[in-house]
């Protein structure tokens, strides 16, 4: 499991109220993370830009979610 210190102040500040920044880092990072792997997804099929970025998001679990980046891979000339 990940940053599960993190996981567990950011359930404490739940609870209390207000932005918990583990947990904003966290998803930052995860935003970050499925970038890139579209990014290198991109490449290995030759397109050299990608368009119409998005992100999505789902909660998975009571504890967890998951953050999907997707998009149109294209090769410009």
């Amino acid at each position: 499991m990940k940053h599960l210190g993190k996981d567990l102040r950011a359930a404490g500040r739940n609870i209390i109220g207000g932005e918990s920044k583990a947990y904003t880092e966290l998803v930052e990072e995860a935003r970050r993370t499925s970038m890139e792997r579209m990014i290198k997804d991109a490449k290995k099929l030759g397109a050299n830009a990608i368009v119409g970025m998005r992100y999505a998001t789902a909660q998975t679990s009571h504890a967890a979610a998951e953050i999907i980046a997707f998009g149109t891979a294209v090769k410009t000339y």
